[in-house]
C-alpha cells in the first residue's frame, strides 16, 4: 500500500460474505462500494471444507447464517474461482480495488497466482497461522493484518514470521527465536496493522481505539481499525486518531439473514461514513504550524498595530498616555509597544495614525 499522504485514508468496504453466496449479488456490492467513494472493496476467499472441521459450532452472531454448523453455513456462502474472475473485472471498470482474504493455502496461492492481488488482507483469525503468515510474505505482496483477538506479543510474533518471509527464509524453528526490534526495516513498507476487535456487533465501551498507538508505537507500521461497532462513530474517530486505513462491513440489506448483516452499513449509510473520513482526513492536514492562505487575508483586519492615541507633535515623547494599540494590522507590531515607549517622536502623528516607520 502507498503512504498515508495528503490525509487520504484508505477506506475498505468490507463485503466479506454478504453476498450470501450469490455472485450477482456480490457484482452489486461493487458498485455500492464504489458509488460510496470507498478505495477497496474485500472479499472472502475459502473453501469451506479447508477452513472448518465438520464438528466446528458456529459463534454466537453467526446463529443468523444457515446450517446447525459452521461448514455447513460456509458452503452456502463460498464464492468460486469464476465469481472472483468476475468480481476482479468489475472492480477494474469501476475503479476500485480489489481484496480478498485468504483462509487457507489453496486460497492463498489463487489469489497470488491467478488473481494477481497486490495487497493481502488477512482476518485476525488467522494472525496465529504460522504456515499462511510465511506463505504470504513470500509472495513480496504487500499486507493488512487484523490484529483482533490477539495479545501484544501475538502481534509481535506474526510479525517476526511476515519478516522472516520476506527475507526469504523458509522454516522458522519457533515464533520465540525471533526478535521484531531487528526486522522493523523489512516490514516498514510492506505491513498495515489494523487494531479489531472481534466480536460482531462489538460494543462502543469495548472498541479501545487507542491500541491503534499502541500498534504504532510498538512496531513503527501504518495503522488502522477494523470497525465491527454498529455505526460511524469509531471510525470517524479512528480517522482522527490518525487511521492510515478503515475497514468497515456493508450490506445490500442488514434484514438479510447471513451472521455479518447486523454488524453491517448499508449502501447509504457507507456513502456517508465515507464522506466524513474525507473530511476528517482533510481536516487533519499536514501538521504544520503556520497561517493559510486564507488566514492571511484576514491578518490585517484581525490583528493591531501601534498608534498615536491622540495627536502627537515631532519631538514628544511616546507614552502609555498618547501610544496604543487598535486594528487594522499592517503597521509596527503591538509586541514592539515597549520599544516605543520613551522613543521621541521624529515628526507630527494624527490621532490614530499609525507608528512607523
Amino acid at each position: 500500500m502507498a503512504e498515508r499522504a495528503g490525509g487520504h485514508v484508505f477506506v475498505i468496504a468490507e463485503a466479506g460474505v454478504n453476498h450470501d453466496g450469490d455472485a450477482e449479488r456480490a457484482l452489486t456490492m461493487v458498485d455500492a462500494a464504489s458509488d460510496a467513494g470507498a478505495d477497496a472493496v474485500k472479499f472472502q476467499t475459502f473453501r469451506a471444507e479447508n477452513l472448518v472441521t465438520a464438528a466446528a459450532p458456529k459463534a454466537p452472531y453467526q446463529t443468523r447464517g444457515a446450517g446447525d454448523t459452521q461448514l455447513e453455513m460456509l458452503r452456502a456462502l463460498e464464492l468460486g474461482t469464476d465469481a472472483h474472475r468476475l468480481l476482479a473485472e468489475r472492480c477494474k471498470e469501476r475503479g476500485i480495488v480489489f481484496l480478498s482474504s485468504p483462509f487457507d493455502m489453496e486460497c492463498l496461492a489463487f489469489l497470488i497466482d491467478e488473481m494477481k492481488v497486490e495487497t493481502i488482507k488477512i482476518g485476525s483469525g488467522e494472525i496465529t497461522n504460522g504456515p499462511l503468515l510465511l506463505a504470504a510474505a513470500h509472495s513480496g505482496r504487500d499486507i493488512i493484518l487484523s490484529t483482533g483477538m490477539s495479545t501484544l506479543d501475538e502481534v509481535k510474533d506474526a510479525l517476526a514470521i511476515l519478516a522472516f518471509g520476506y527475507g526469504g527464509g523458509n522454516m522458522p524453528p519457533t515464533s520465540a527465536d525471533f526478535e521484531i526490534s531487528g526486522m522493523r526495516k523489512i516490514l516498514k513498507n510492506k505491513v498495515t496493522l489494523l487494531h479489531c476487535t472481534s466480536q460482531y456487533p462489538t460494543p462502543i465501551e469495548d472498541t479501545n481505539l487507542r491500541a491503534m498507538a499502541t500498534l504504532r508505537d510498538a512496531f513503527g507500521l501504518r495503522v488502522g481499525f477494523s470497525d465491527h461497532t454498529q455505526g460511524v462513530t469509531a471510525a470517524i474517530a479512528a480517522t482522527a486518531l490518525g487511521a492510515a486505513v478503515i475497514e468497515k462491513h456493508f450490506t445490500l440489506d442488514r434484514n438479510s439473514q447471513g451472521p455479518d448483516h447486523k454488524a453491517s452499513l448499508e449502501p447509504n449509510e457507507l456513502a456517508s461514513m465515507v464522506k466524513r473520513i474525507r473530511d476528517v482526513g482533510a481536516a487533519l492536514g499536514d501538521g504544520e504550524k503556520a497561517p493559510t492562505l486564507g488566514e492571511r487575508e484576514n491578518m490585517a483586519v484581525a490583528r493591531k498595530s501601534l498608534v498615536a492615541l491622540r495627536a502627537v507633535p515631532a519631538g514628544e515623547t511616546f507614552t502609555a498616555e498618547n501610544l496604543g494599540v487598535k486594528r487594522p494590522g499592517g503597521g509596527q507590531s503591538p509586541m514592539n509597544y515597549w520599544d516605543w515607549l520613551g522613543r521621541v517622536a521624529e515628526r507630527d502623528y494624527a490621532a490614530d495614525e499609525m507608528i512607523g516607520p
